[in-house]
C-alpha cells in the first residue's frame, strides 16, 4: 500500500507560481513511476508530468517549459513547480504512484489539491 498526500494548491493570479508537494508513505526509490495528473470540471483526468525511478521526466505539451517535476528521495516527496500559470491550468491536481508488484502494476492516488488561476 502507498498513501499519497498532496498539498500546495490554492488561488493564484495568471502569471503566478505554485509548488505542489506529494508526501509518500514509503520510499519513493521503490516506486516505478510517480506523476501529477489534473482534472478540470467536465473533463477527463490528464497526465501533467511524470518522473520514473531512473529520473526520466515527461510533460504534457501544454505545460512544457512552465512546469517542473522533481523528487526528494530523502524525504519521500515529489514536487510540481508550476510557473507562468494560466487560467486553463485551473483543475484539481492529483499525485499518482505506479508500483510494479509480482507482475502487476498498481496505481495509487492521493485526494488531490485544488489549483485555481484567475485571469
Amino acid at each position: 500500500q502507498v498513501q499519497l498526500v498532496e498539498s500546495g494548491g490554492g488561488l493564484v493570479q495568471a502569471g503566478g507560481s505554485l509548488r505542489l508537494s506529494c508526501a509518500v508513505s514509503r520510499s519513493i526509490g521503490s516506486i516505478n513511476a510517480m506523476g501529477w495528473y489534473r482534472q478540470a470540471p467536465g473533463k477527463q483526468r490528464e497526465l501533467v508530468a511524470g518522473i520514473s525511478s531512473g529520473g526520466s521526466t515527461n510533460y504534457a505539451d501544454s505545460v512544457k517549459g512552465r512546469f517542473t517535476i522533481s523528487r526528494d528521495n530523502a524525504n519521500n516527496t515529489v514536487y510540481l513547480q508550476m510557473n507562468s500559470l494560466k487560467p486553463e491550468d485551473t483543475a484539481r491536481y492529483y499525485c499518482n504512484a505506479a508500483v510494479h508488484i509480482m507482475g502487476f502494476m498498481y496505481n495509487y492516488w492521493g485526494q488531490g489539491t485544488q489549483v485555481t488561476v484567475s485571469s
